[in-house]
This record gives C-alpha cells, sequence and structure tokens, in this order.
C-alpha cells in the first residue's frame, strides 16, 4: 500500500516517516545508496502498518548539507531557516559558523545566531565579540540561556522550517528540551578537558513546535566542508561581497594579488572585514577552488 509522509528522523539507511494518513512507519530507500533527508517528503510502500520501503522523494525546496572530499552528510531538506548555534562555553569557531552561513545562504535560507549559556557571565563578553561581525552583516544574534530563557527564540522560529546546525556541546539538544520537554533528546556534559562538546545528537530529527512551524535538530559536527559548492557560490554566501563583486579589473578576479581588486580595496576602507576576506581565502583553498 502507497502512502506518503515526512521524513522525521534519518538513522543512516533507516528512516522514520510521519504518514499523512497518521502514525509512523520506519523505512528503508531502495538500492544501496541512500539520498533521503531528514524533511524530505516521500512516497513509501508499507510490508506492514509501521514498516515499508522509500519509493521516491519528492523534489526539495532546499537541501543543507555539508560535504568532502569523500562523502556527503545531509542535515535537512525543505527547512526554510537555519539557526547557527554557538555558546559561551566552551570556545566556538568563527570560521565553523562562517561555513555554516555559506551554506545556509547558497540555498537561500533565512539565517540567526543563537548565543547560548549567557548565563556564563564571565565568557560571555569574548563570544559577542567574536559574534559582532555576524551582528554588523545584518544577522540576528539572540542571546539567551536554554535552561532559563528558551522561550525568547520561539517568536524567531514561528512559521518556519528551522534547522539547528553547530558544534559539540554548545547545547541544541537543551534548547529542544525547553521548548519541548517531551523531545527528551539526550544531553551530556561537556568535556572540559577538551574544551569541545561530546557529539550527542548522532541522527537529525524532525519535531513539530505547532502546526506551522517545526524544528529539525542536527548532529553536532567540529568541522563544515562546502566542497560541493563553486567559487563563485562560496563568493555569493559573503553576503558583504555582493556590491563589489563586479567592479574587479579582472572578470575572473581570484580576490589575492590581482592589480585593481574591489575586495582587498574595500578591505582596505573599511567596509569589508580583514578577516572575513582570509576566512574567504581559506574555505576556497579548503574546498581546493
Amino acid at each position: 500500500m502507497s502512502q506518503t509522509g515526512t521524513v522525521v528522523a534519518a538513522f543512516g539507511r533507516q528512516y522514520e516517516i510521519e504518514l499523512d494518513g497518521g502514525g509512523i512507519a520506519l523505512c528503508y530507500p531502495r538500492g544501496k545508496r541512500s539520498h533521503v533527508a531528514c524533511g524530505d517528503r516521500v512516497t513509501v510502500e508499507l510490508s506492514a502498518p509501521d514498516h515499508g520501503v522509500i519509493t521516491t522523494v519528492a523534489p526539495r525546496r532546499t537541501l543543507l548539507y555539508r560535504s568532502d572530499a569523500f562523502r556527503q552528510k545531509l542535515f535537512a531538506a525543505n527547512a526554510t531557516q537555519a539557526i547557527v548555534v554557538v555558546a559561551a562555553e566552551p570556545s566556538f569557531s568563527d570560521e565553523l559558523v562562517t561555513r555554516c552561513i555559506v551554506a545556509a545562504e547558497q540555498q537561500h535560507l533565512r539565517v540567526a545566531i543563537v548565543l547560548n549559556k549567557t548565563d556564563l557571565a564571565d565568557r560571555v563578553e569574548p563570544a559577542r565579540r567574536q559574534l559582532a561581525p555576524f551582528r554588523d552583516l545584518g544577522y540576528p544574534v539572540i542571546e539567551l540561556s536554554a535552561r532559563q530563557g528558551a522561550e525568547a527564540l520561539r517568536p524567531l522560529l514561528a512559521g518556519q522550517c528551522n534547522v539547528l546546525v553547530g558544534q559539540s556541546g554548545m547545547g541544541k539538544s537543551t534548547l529542544i528540551n525547553a521548548l519541548l520537554p517531551e523531545a527528551q533528546a539526550a544531553v551530556r556534559e561537556i568535556s572540559e578537558a577538551l574544551d569541545s562538546g561530546k557529539h550527542t545528537t548522532t541522527h537529525a530529527r524532525l519535531y513539530r513546535l505547532d502546526a506551522e512551524t517545526s524544528l529539525i535538530d542536527s548532529p553536532g559536527m567540529q568541522e563544515f566542508g562546502l566542497t560541493h559548492l563553486s567559487r563563485a557560490e562560496i563568493e555569493q554566501g559573503f553576503r558583504e561581497f555582493h556590491p563589489h563583486l563586479d567592479k574587479c579589473r579582472f572578470r575572473d578576479c581570484r580576490h589575492d594579488r590581482e592589480p585593481d581588486c574591489a575586495l582587498r580595496a574595500a578591505v582596505k576602507a573599511g567596509s569589508i572585514s580583514a578577516r572575513r576576506l582570509q576566512q574567504f581565502h581559506a574555505l576556497c583553498a579548503s574546498c581546493g577552488k
């Protein structure tokens, strides 16, 4: 029996499907390779009320994923907004934040940043300084403590299919537990010795806050490869570059040592951060672009 539904959890090659007719079915894709993501709309052929095979995946509006030279990791399909979660503790990488934003911009997603654990007063100011360039670019930065003030995030989430992305240990699962206590997402203590979070979420899962709002929790990461993006797509992910990209002397300017480079001139004029241009070059180099 064929039914349609939404992928609400992805466990490797097993997927939980929320069936449109009601109920949940555990399904597998046909073939050896799987390109199904949490949030996908699918058609399934049921062999039992709660088991079946995914036969087709509907065209996606968006797909957020990372990639390196060897594989791709799909996070969320059909999301409309990416929420990049960082914390006052443990320390976070602004380069990884940039990579998350570039991936989201390439898919035309709305982007916001959450600074979690602001109850750690002595750690907040360094984190704010790190996020200042993103705030200056117009990305909303919401400061909160997930254990006491997660409700501050709810108005931003409203009406969107949101995907939470970020490094391990930033408190994504705690945030979801605060917004949806019934979610019971796993939370572990931070490894202070390593100054990084332990991987708690090992698969993507979609939660519904209400009929119009959903939240996809993605596994924590320590890197965000973007080898699937072209150099031009990476450029477009830096929104402050846009007014300058057609003003370089050379059409294929790499914004490095070429004469009359508009981006380097903008850095000298103070309209583009030198750190951001440095991150652009590092990102391109890591992707072989």
